[in-house]
């Protein structure tokens, strides 16, 4: 009582918020797994000039390195099936739906880089770095020409496990 007296109440209030706060970070960075901080598992793209969902992507590992490939378009000009028509080679005119677009990426430390990703609406393909953020929640995407500072970020919601067969069904 006596650090009410010296105090008052809004100022034990704001203590005890601050202290709860930290409570709440302190069991957050307990509960985030080695497996929560990996990019493996099925992520929603989001936009980041729109702010809208636009695919939901499957990121794999394969002998140390990671890929991802396109399990859904969630919103596309081009219909719920678009095909990849600015892409050249053999991606011209294919599916989104199940096109490999990242790949090649390795570990570096608490991110991955190394490897490249495709934006299939314009048909380029560019350096790649991700880093899992937000406790394993939110996966950071950094498409870029040459160096880093000349790209695009992009910061995607993990979904969660019970996404995946749902989305097989419906692809078979």
């Amino acid at each position: 009582m006596r650090v009410l007296r010296s105090f008052g109440w809004p100022a034990f209030a704001a203590m005890l918020l601050v202290l709860s706060g930290l409570a709440g970070q302190r069991a957050l960075a307990q509960t985030a797994t080695p497996a929560d901080m990996s990019p493996v598992g099925i992520w929603k793209q989001i936009d980041d000039k729109t702010g809208e969902a636009k695919s939901l992507i499957q990121i794999s590992e394969v002998n140390g390195e990671l890929t991802g490939k396109v399990l859904k378009v969630l919103k596309s000009r081009k219909g719920p099936n678009p095909l990849c028509d600015k892409c050249s080679g053999a991606l011209k005119n294919q599916p989104v739906t199940g096109m490999e677009i990242l790949r090649g990426m390795k570990p570096d430390g608490s991110s991955w880089s190394g490897g490249t990703i495709l934006d299939p609406k314009s048909g380029r393909t560019y350096r790649c770095d991700m880093k899992v953020i937000d406790g394993g929640q939110k996966l950071k995407v950094r498409g870029y020409i040459g160096f880093s500072l000349f790209g695009r970020t992009q910061v995607w919601l993990r979904e969660s496990a019970h996404v995946a067969p749902a989305i097989s069904a419906t692809t078979e």
